[in-house]
């Protein structure tokens, strides 16, 4: 007879399991806030949970499906969240009232890499980002210039020894080599061509670091409980590798600066020095140095500038294959700034490619590596000119792909057109309408460094 409760007991279970996953999927409807309809279990994400659809794609589609609403409610999985359309609201956000919403709600242990300038929140954030900005001023930047040129100059025999013989290649997995050379010796002082298995192993944690896990989802569904439970975002294999690589770096330089100026010697010099950051409770904070917390910005520098750079540069490369006349235009700026500056390509050289800062502006604006901007609300905040109240600990989402793709701020968004960024174009249109680098206190501290990148 027992056998006969177990048809019984699945069914209670599906039922609690489903009033589980649903009982919040109404919140948004009894708001009169407009939104997309929601499923049990996936919310408003099934094509990104199933790996169908990118997410960032998926905020754009939300963005695209509501264009009277100044925000939308949507579902991270079971969870409540709104995303913004209106741009004013998106400026209050990002910046008016950053303190409401200074936090990206992205919590697991600082132990595992969580106290990084991206991921972290809080104090914690505020005394990293006290520390680490003055590591990207133009100065600091012009030292570590000479690395990337250097990568740059091998990266072109490269291409030249290989074109000889085939004039067809990939160009993504190609840059690739670039990128991963050329930050693996800013960041770490590494070179590629002398650490044998050292890039084999870069490219495996590389898979690791941008292969999207289920904490995500997990996190999703219950927010705040990688924190709880001590997880983390990223597999053991590469918190240690980052771990492991950066104490032997700072062993190798017995803990001091060398001449390289590189991300590590500026670190270990910033490290010699006590910074303090006021908390929002007007008191002192300080942050032990210590290897866990330089490996964690070690980590975060890598693998914001590696990926990132190389999907970019593919994308700027592919548009100036399709658009000659623009290619035209760029080469004819380069060679004309190099024989100014007699081949060097400097810092001042580069401040006055100005064609090709528009070709880099409209290559972000089409392909943003930072497709949504996510934030999570400090306090209950009343949205502006609105009756929507978003309540404490709700994540807040600003699609910029869907932002960068609005024909009202650019007409005709899937031609590729760099005038867009001309400076009477870019005086008229809405600070907010381009963010590829996020916007206000909590921006890409490294934005500037990426432009030496693709520029050298």
């Amino acid at each position: 007879m027992p056998h006969l409760y177990i048809p019984l007991f699945l069914i209670t279970l599906l039922y609690f399991l489903y009033r589980h996953f649903t009982e919040k999927l109404n919140y948004w409807k009894t708001k009169n806030v407009a939104g997309p309809q929601p499923i049990p279990f996936f919310g408003n994400l099934k094509d990104s949970a199933l790996r169908r659809v990118p997410v960032g794609l998926l905020y754009k589609k939300f963005y695209e499906e509501f264009p009277e609403e100044k925000v939308v409610g949507i579902y991270l999985m079971k969870t409540p969240a709104i995303l913004i359309r209106d741009l004013e609201i998106a400026k209050n956000v990002l910046i008016k009232d950053f303190d409401v919403f200074a936090d990206r709600g992205i919590k697991f242990g600082e132990k595992d890499m969580g106290a990084n300038l991206f991921h972290a929140d809080g104090d914690t954030w505020r005394v990293l980002r006290a520390r680490f900005t003055p590591l990207f001023t133009s100065g600091k930047l012009k030292n570590m210039l000479h690395l990337i040129n250097e990568r740059a100059e091998k990266f072109l025999e490269h291409v030249e020894l290989i074109t000889k013989d085939n004039n067809e290649h990939e160009v993504h997995s190609l840059v690739q080599k670039y990128t991963q050379a050329t930050i693996a010796a800013c960041a770490f002082g590494l070179d590629m061509d002398t650490y044998g298995q050292l890039s084999d192993t870069l490219k495996r944690i590389d898979k690791k670091i941008f292969t999207v896990n289920s904490s995500s989802m997990l996190d999703m569904l219950y927010p705040g409980i990688l924190k709880k439970m001590g997880g983390s975002k990223f597999p053991k294999e590469v918190k240690e590798f980052f771990f492991d690589l950066t104490k032997r770096i700072i062993n190798q330089r017995q803990g001091k600066p060398t001449e390289r100026n590189d991300f590590m010697d500026l670190i270990l010099a910033l490290r010699q020095k006590e910074i303090q950051c006021r908390t929002k409770t007007d008191e002192n904070l300080k942050l032990d140095m210590n290897d866990s917390v330089i490996s964690a910005q070690s980590f975060v520098f890598y693998a914001a500038g590696y990926e990132t750079s190389a999907s970019t540069m593919g994308f700027l490369l592919y548009q100036l294959a399709l658009n000659s006349n623009i290619q035209d235009k760029v080469i004819e700026e380069l060679d004309a700034v190099l024989k100014k500056y007699k081949g060097e390509l400097s810092l001042e050289a580069i401040s006055e490619l100005n064609y090709m800062g528009k070709v880099f502006d409209e290559t972000l604006r089409m392909y943003p590596i930072i497709d949504k901007l996510k934030r999570c609300a400090q306090t209950d905040y009343l949205v502006p000119g609105t009756e929507v109240m978003i309540k404490k600990g709700q994540i807040v989402i600003v699609p910029v792909h869907g932002i960068h793709f609005d024909e009202k701020y650019y007409p005709n968004p899937e031609v590729f057109d760099p005038e867009r960024f001309s400076a009477e174009n870019v005086a008229v249109r809405h600070s907010c309408a381009y963010m590829p680098f996020g916007l206000g206190p909590r921006h890409c501290i490294g934005n500037f460094y990426s432009i030496l990148y693709y520029t050298a």
